[in-house]
């Protein structure tokens, strides 16, 4: 069994998580930063997604969870305009705002009732008519009845993202090492000191876990540290491609949404699957996918699909991000279970592990969500 080089930060993952924390960390003055990836860096979840942030969108109500998005959604303008200032690369920050569409009187009871708590809460959020929607949309379905928009719900190309952050770490020595799959932890006298692969011993001052759907098969050896479960949530979507962008807006239906990129595909997702780790692409998933496509625009079902695909979200028992340390393990950090929103939560959540790994600043968030909520019950 090899030894490496110890490193100050060990982070274990290479997906948007992992990625942005260690950014994070090197402009904190962070030098010794090493990332372990079980695959390819940045090449799963965070790969799958379509770069939807939609906080508003998707909330029942306003809460933390609410909160923690809101405030992550906010950070990203300054995250787009230095990520380009750093590396060169246009993460493609798309602020034209989000279509809720109703289709049936129970899709437009439902966006009513978001309306009103929304516009009670002093949030940003326009109730359209059908007429209004298909001005603005004209391939929208002539079946919607009307509509909600969201002006402060935006989109960002997703693998532009991964690929602006991970030549951040070229460009800064950051290591990241692929093919590297962690199978335990290495804790001595109640603190971590590392990680072990199948070839080395990887020694470090500190660790995070950013490991996503694959955190629960990672082990701590004989310590009592027992990681909060995590379960694999598959999503399909699949893609068209046309000459010209066909719309100018992420669209929502109760059943799925749509979001069109600048470079003519428009993306269409997402299933929800408890498949463990099988990240095949189905006939009933793509199915699924094409009717929910045809239902927000019925010119869509003439075309081709480009491409297909599938990913495998991270869901904690609560349906809740898991950030901060353990109590019980020194030096040892989380950041995990993002679920669906993994690329809206990066920005905040490499910021407040940043901010405690660095200079043991707090934040509100690392206490709500922290893991030590699964050990009290």
């Amino acid at each position: 069994m090899n030894f490496s080089q110890t490193s100050d930060i060990l982070i274990i993952g290479g997906g948007i998580i992992g990625l942005s924390l260690a950014r994070e960390l090197h402009k904190k003055g962070e030098r010794k930063i090493k990332i372990l990836e079980r695959g390819k860096a940045g090449q799963e979840s965070s790969f799958a997604a379509a770069g939807i942030l939609a906080p508003n969108a998707e909330a029942e109500k306003q809460d933390d969870f609410f909160q923690i998005c809101t405030d992550s959604k906010n950070l990203y303008p300054n995250f787009a305009e230095q990520l380009f200032a750093e590396t060169g690369v246009d993460i493609e920050l798309d602020r034209s705002g989000t279509l809720y569409l109703a289709f049936s009187e129970s899709d437009a009871a439902e966006i009513r009732h978001r309306y009103d708590w929304q516009k009670n809460a002093g949030l940003a959020i326009e109730r359209w008519s059908a007429e209004e929607v298909r001005k603005a949309e004209p391939f929208v379905s002539p079946d919607v009845r009307e509509a909600l928009f969201f002006p402060d719900d935006w989109q960002v190309e997703n693998r532009k993202l991964l690929a602006a952050l991970q030549k951040y770490a070229e460009l800064n020595d950051i290591e990241v090492s692929e093919n590297a799959e962690v199978k335990n932890l290495l804790i001595e006298k109640g603190k971590v000191i590392g990680a072990e692969t199948s070839d080395r011993k990887n020694l470090a001052e500190k660790l995070v876990l950013a490991t996503g759907a694959w955190t629960s098969l990672i082990k701590s050896g004989e310590n009592a540290l027992l990681l909060p479960s995590i379960k694999p949530i598959r999503g399909q979507m699949l893609s068209f491609k046309t000459a010209k962008r066909l719309f100018s807006k992420v669209i929502y239906s109760p059943r799925g949404y749509l979001v069109p990129r600048l470079d003519g595909r428009t993306l269409i997702g997402a299933t929800v699957e408890d498949a463990g780790f099988d990240k095949k692409v189905t006939t009933i998933g793509t199915n699924f996918l094409l009717e929910t496509a045809s239902e927000i625009s019925p010119s869509l079902a003439n075309l081709e699909i480009s491409d297909c695909w599938a990913g495998l979200r991270p869901f904690a028992a609560d349906g809740l991000p898991i950030l901060g340390a353990f109590p019980e393990i020194e030096k040892l950090h989380i950041a995990t279970a993002h679920y669906r929103n993994g690329i809206l939560l990066a920005p905040l959540t490499a910021k407040i592990l940043a901010d405690k790994i660095a200079e043991n600043l707090d934040s509100k968030y690392l206490e709500i969500f922290s893991p030590k909520r699964f050990q009290t019950r």
